[in-house]
């Protein structure tokens, strides 16, 4: 177990409801379990036999040992970066099951790298089955990686070659509820023909650069990352900049069954707290509190005269828009990834990072933000910061917690934050511990915990994503590792399960 003897472990009690629901599991893996948690195997046993609640899913994700400190650096090594991630409990495991060197080699040019967000296949007869993920490069495309295929060089194929359409900088990564794959440019600014959302609307059948990739132009320009629909199928979008906003799309038909249809007609919004026309910075408090949305297209999706900036061929950026005097939207400090959470009452949330955002301009003492905002009520509020408790230390988590990027949620529910690493920064992921499932991590014993850490010099996690037919199987790219072999690895919180592949 890594991390100092008689630190806490995290998720004991959901740990325990897990194995309650997966008797499957050894004797011997609940004894080295609960031996790592303090707990002997006869209290397990007890708590088993009275019955725990249970739980409709349960993962045992959540039963570690915080790390007290970030993975060391790994030789730049094609065979060494195949296990490149410091997991936080032994019973965890890793592969490599796709790697950029392999794609070209296969089909030379095909993989341009820099691999990003991951989404899967959400819905449909074969839920789960495909993973998605964008090349973030200055000639971008997308790929397609068969979780059914067991053949490690044919289960990924390039389904959008490097350059269709000039597509740059893929970043978001998103299934729609009607059954199709969007993606959209991480690049945009004054007089750029960037910062275009497009759809892939036949990713499950499309063959080797075969995709039919649609721009979507009703979605005003921005600097896109994450994506995210609610239970009402309205899309969630933000504008990664220093001074970026949080925006919404609502369709005017919220139930189509293709984009042709979501995407036809639709007023898109900007989020403004309080008053507005804030910025966070990186000398600046939190920016929560009150909010509403103010429109910046009309309801069709077109420009609002006098308020609208409308681009040459006719499209809305939304970043001019935003700061119109008479919009005022609230400007964070580099808003990156987004997730929707549905809490146990209903309520549902939007995890937004802002990866740059501080309070005294001094990284060293920690950087970034995660906030929620409350769907119902419109309410903003700061979910993580370097202030928030170390669990393996009781400290404030100080400068260990920095660019903080991607949001992940786990099948329990749980909040994983990923950190983009800089320059020579470290680069984990956290646990957000959140015992009564509230939406904030403040209460008694609440906090972050270091999960994992990567290695793989020169590069940085990108699009954990954990898997929605298995609980304990989760999915992470390392993206632009100094050898140039990005690499998705798999990562398995299920001792029994035996990997294979390389």
């Amino acid at each position: 177990m890594h991390g100092a003897e008689g630190h806490p472990s995290v998720g004991l009690g959901r740990a325990l409801r897990g194995y309650a629901a997966h008797l499957t599991h050894s004797l011997v893996h609940l004894e080295m379990q609960m031996r790592s948690t303090r707990v002997p195997l006869v209290l397990t046993l007890a708590l088993v036999t009275v019955g725990l609640p249970a739980l409709a899913v349960s993962t045992n994700f959540s039963a570690f040992t915080p790390l007290t400190g970030s993975a060391p650096a790994i030789p730049v090594d094609a065979a060494a970066e195949t296990e490149p991630i410091t997991l936080s409990n032994p019973m965890f495991s890793q592969r490599s099951i796709a790697d950029r060197r392999t794609q070209n080699t296969l089909v030379p040019n095909s993989n341009s790298g820099n691999w990003d967000m991951i989404a899967s296949n959400e819905n449909g007869p074969e839920r789960g089955r495909y993973l998605f993920m964008p090349f973030e490069t200055g000639s971008a495309g997308v790929q397609r990686v068969d979780l059914n295929n067991p053949d490690y060089n044919s289960r990924t194929v390039t389904i959008v070659a490097p350059g269709t359409q000039g597509f740059v900088s893929g970043d978001a990564s998103r299934w729609t509820p009607w059954g199709s794959y969007l993606t959209a440019e991480e690049s945009w600014g004054t007089g750029s023909v960037k910062g275009r959302l497009f759809e892939v609307t036949n990713p499950l059948t499309a063959g080797a650069s075969g995709a039919e990739f649609v721009h979507r132009l009703i979605i005003p320009r921005v600097s896109h990352e994450g994506l995210g629909f609610d239970s009402d199928n309205v899309m969630y979008f933000v504008d990664e900049l220093n001074g970026g906003s949080i925006y919404k799309y609502v369709s005017a038909d919220p139930d189509a069954k293709s984009g042709d249809d979501y995407f036809a007609a639709g007023q898109t919004f900007v989020l403004k707290v309080g008053a507005g026309g804030q910025f966070e910075g990186n000398n600046g408090p939190a920016i929560t509190g009150a909010a509403s949305w103010v429109a910046i297209t009309n309801a069709t999706g077109g420009p609002i005269v006098g308020v609208s900036t409308v681009l040459p061929d006719g499209t809305v950026d939304g970043r001019a828009t935003a700061d119109h005097t008479s919009v005022n939207g609230t400007g964070y400090n580099r808003p990156e990834d987004l997730e929707i959470q549905t809490l146990a009452d209903g309520t549902e949330l939007l995890y937004f990072a802002t990866t740059d955002s501080d309070n005294n301009a001094d990284t060293s003492d920690g950087r970034s933000r995660v906030y929620t905002l409350n769907l119902s009520t419109n309410e903003v509020t700061l979910f993580a910061a370097s202030t928030f408790t170390d669990l393996a230390t009781g400290l404030p988590v100080s400068g260990e917690f920095r660019n903080a990027d991607n949001i992940a949620i786990d099948a329990e529910g749980n909040i994983y934050i990923i950190e983009d690493r800089n320059g020579g920064n470290d680069d984990d992921i956290w646990f957000a511990r959140d015992l009564n499932n509230d939406g904030d991590i403040l209460d008694a014993g609440e906090g972050l915990a270091r999960w994992a850490s990567n290695g793989t010099q020169g590069s940085e996690f990108t699009g954990l994503y954990f898997d929605i037919r298995n609980p304990n199987r989760a999915y992470v790219n390392i993206q632009h590792p100094n050898s140039g072999v990005d690499r998705l690895i798999e990562i398995s919180g299920a001792p029994e399960y035996q990997y294979n592949g390389r």
